[in-house]
This record gives structure tokens, sequence and C-alpha cells, in this order.
């Protein structure tokens, strides 16, 4: 079975969570991801992780999206070493690792180029095609 490979930079600006979110949902519905219900928890995902860095001071993301079957790994990453920590969710935010735990398989967060990639390993599905 083929890996099945995408990556492209996104600037940072207000619409860049939503921007990504469709390009990713996008992408992985070419490759026959179409399930309604976890392309939903998909594009929560990776609004998070954009927002976060969208919010941390990021100028541009890197996004990266890989599939081999049933496995999907999206990544974002930004030139910031600020490694995301866990916090009391309050009205200013701290929801968005506890989103990453419920919805992803497992994520971690690894030095990238001088600042950081956040791997999130999504949920196993089986594409449509």
């Amino acid at each position: 079975m083929t890996t099945l490979t995408a990556q492209f930079d996104v600037p940072i600006s207000p619409t860049s969570p939503g921007t990504t979110r469709r390009a990713v949902v996008g992408v992985l519905a070419v490759w026959g991801y179409t399930d309604a219900e976890w392309t939903a928890e998909v594009a929560i995902v990776v609004s998070e992780l954009v927002t976060n860095a969208v919010t941390h001071g990021a100028t541009a993301v890197n996004i990266g999206i890989e599939a081999h079957g049933s496995a999907v790994v999206v990544s974002v990453a930004d030139g910031s070493s600020i490694i995301p920590r866990r916090r009391e969710p309050d009205g200013r935010g701290g929801r968005g690792l506890l989103l990453l735990d419920k919805l992803t398989r497992r994520w971690h967060v690894e030095e990238f180029q001088g600042g950081k990639r956040i791997r999130a390993e999504l949920k196993p599905i089986t594409p449509a095609v």
C-alpha cells in the first residue's frame, strides 16, 4: 500500500485556521477519506493546532498530511520553540490539548527546524476508495 503525503505552508492571519481546515479536509477527501464524522474531528484538530500558532505569534505554519491505509497523521510546524502545556480551561482558552487527547489516537511535539512540530495521529479509518 502506498503512503500518500502532502505538505504546504500557510501564512498566519485570522483566517488561517479556517483556510487550513478546509485545505486538509479537501486533500483527505481526494484521497478517499470522506466519512463526515471523522473529517469533522480532523477539522477540529487542525483548527486547534493552527489557532495555537496564530495565538502564540507564529508568522507561518507548515502543514503535513500523511496517509497509509487506515493510519492518518496531520502535523503543524511553526518557528516557535514554546511547547504546549496543559492548563486549566478558563475564559481565554485551555481546551485545545484536551480536544487533541479526545479526538486523536495520540499526539506529540518534536523539534523541527529551530521550532516545533506537533504530530497528531488521527483515529484509524478506512478510506472509501
